[in-house]
């Protein structure tokens, strides 16, 4: 009787572990994997679910034997492990993702009094020491179950971890003081047309309103509620009245500059056609002018910036972004012989984004082409995007035909994804075409997947230009699209 008795607690208990107390799941995979560490110093095996360290240690006779210094501990089953510099110092450091039983180590919250008897993930950090490992960081139960861990590649201070949970969602990791904490990976955009300020429009903004703020205080509340904003700047800007003038060699009132500044945009294109209206000293000031107010402008560089410099990286929540813009022409006017590069022409491409995708996560391209007031994309339009799509870019936006095209998502036969603008028309404008009246603002979500940084949504909000009498000019939300 206390057999029986002693064999059907025995099964109740089996029962009670295998339904209330979870095991490993199944969707784990047990990597195994021999690797060394950045500095060719350590090697790193993972074999049935243990790691082992192996270092160079010299003997009496001078030469140098290599030892298994360091094994994971016995109650942990490692998942995957990593040797990456976790922790942005340029020394790599030992990352475990492991199970093990119990949400805590040897010590424990005051209030929790037992630990659990379950299987649970963990993230373990170890620093390499002269020969020794040691712990760094020994995290309590993740929290989120994590199918898979990777650095994202790069390097100091840009390193981070990604983790890939069992259905797909990714996540991204930044090294703080005292742990790991968790960024986000959603990075909204949104980018308008071109802001052509003609005689109408620049003389009613000088003269009634005493600043240009009021052209973007119907759009105010989408380029503060996106984390990167950029506008197309058409033409170049000046501070001398003089200089201030309409088609066909504009000159724009700097005070049109300060708006974009005092409305938050991040990024300014200025590579067009007209980028060289007011010669070299155009460029050079209008460049200067958004350089000094922390605006990022593309496409144009002034004369004393010599060396070409192709692209512009902005970095926002830890994803790096490289930023370009070119331009099919400049209206006939030659680019100054001593500075070949103060306008950003297309020719120079391909090779220029080859480099970026080195440094950068996401490429995209701002190209003003195209044939004006065709609503349909042209040839010259057609060939570059197959050269952007191939090379590599993630987005591309369109500005210079002055009415809205098409846009559309594009794959390349090795399956990388391009979203295109082909063109987003006017922003502000007093050109009497209908269809100029018409334009659009792109919108577009980047965020981590397994396969990186990728367009995740895209849309294009239809504007129109609204003219009240006396020459207020404003962009709108076309609501009867």
């Amino acid at each position: 009787m206390a057999l029986a008795t002693v064999s059907a607690v025995v099964l109740v208990s089996a029962v009670w572990r295998l339904y209330f107390c979870p095991q490993i799941p199944d969707w784990v995979i047990w990597e195994d994997s021999v690797f060394a560490d950045a500095a060719g110093r350590y090697e790193i095996e993972l074999r049935h679910k243990t790691v082992r360290v192996s270092c160079g240690i010299e003997n009496e006779s001078a030469k140098t034997d290599t030892r298994v210094i360091w094994t994971s501990p016995e109650e942990v089953r490692v998942q995957k492990v990593l040797s990456c510099d976790v922790d942005n110092d340029s020394t790599d450091e030992l990352v475990l993702l492991c199970w093990k039983k119990g949400r805590y180590g040897e010590h424990r919250p005051f209030w929790v009094e037992e630990d659990e008897d379950t299987w649970s993930q963990h993230l373990f950090v170890y620093e390499y020491n002269d020969g020794r490992i040691s712990p760094k960081w020994m995290s309590s139960h993740l929290g989120k179950d994590a199918a898979d861990i990777a650095s994202n590649g790069k390097e100091a201070p840009d390193i981070r971890l990604w983790f890939r949970a069992p259905d797909d969602e990714m996540s991204c990791w930044k090294w703080d003081s005292w742990g790991f904490t968790k960024e986000d990976t959603t990075i909204t955009f949104v980018a308008f047309g071109d802001i052509l300020a003609h005689e109408p429009i620049y003389r009613y903004g000088l003269q009634c309103e005493g600043s240009f703020d009021y052209m973007f205080e119907n759009v105010q509340d989408k380029i503060d509620e996106s984390d990167a904003a950029i506008i197309n700047q058409e033409t170049p800007l000046t501070d001398d009245p003089l200089m201030v003038s309409d088609y066909p060699r504009f000159g724009t009132p700097a005070a049109v500059g300060q708006a974009i500044v005092d409305a938050g945009f991040d990024v300014v294109t200025c590579a067009t056609n007209h980028a060289l209206d007011r010669g070299a000293e155009g460029v050079d000031f209008t460049k200067r002018f958004f350089d000094n107010n922390q605006v990022a402008c593309l496409g144009i560089q002034t004369a004393d910036e010599t060396e070409y410099q192709p692209y512009t990286v902005i970095r926002i929540n830890g994803v790096s972004f490289a930023l370009f813009n070119y331009t099919y022409g400049t209206n006939g006017i030659r680019v100054p012989q001593e500075n070949p590069n103060m306008v950003h022409l297309f020719p120079a491409a391909e090779a220029d984004i080859a480099q970026a995708k080195s440094e950068a996560d996401f490429v995209i391209v701002f190209a003003h082409w195209g044939t004006e007031y065709a609503e349909e994309a042209d040839a010259f339009q057609r060939e570059w995007t197959k050269v952007f799509l191939e090379s590599g870019v993630d987005v591309v936006v369109g500005t210079h035909p002055h009415v809205l095209q098409p846009y559309e998502m594009l794959t390349a036969d090795n399956g990388h994804r391009m979203l295109v603008y082909y063109s987003i028309g006017n922003f502000i404008s007093a050109q009497p075409e209908k269809r100029c009246v018409k334009g659009g603002m792109a919108e577009f979500t980047v965020s981590l997947t397994p396969k990186g940084y990728q367009v995740t949504e895209y849309d294009l909000q239809p504007l129109a230009i609204e003219w009240s009498p006396g020459g207020r000019y404003t962009a709108v939300f076309d609501r009867q699209e």
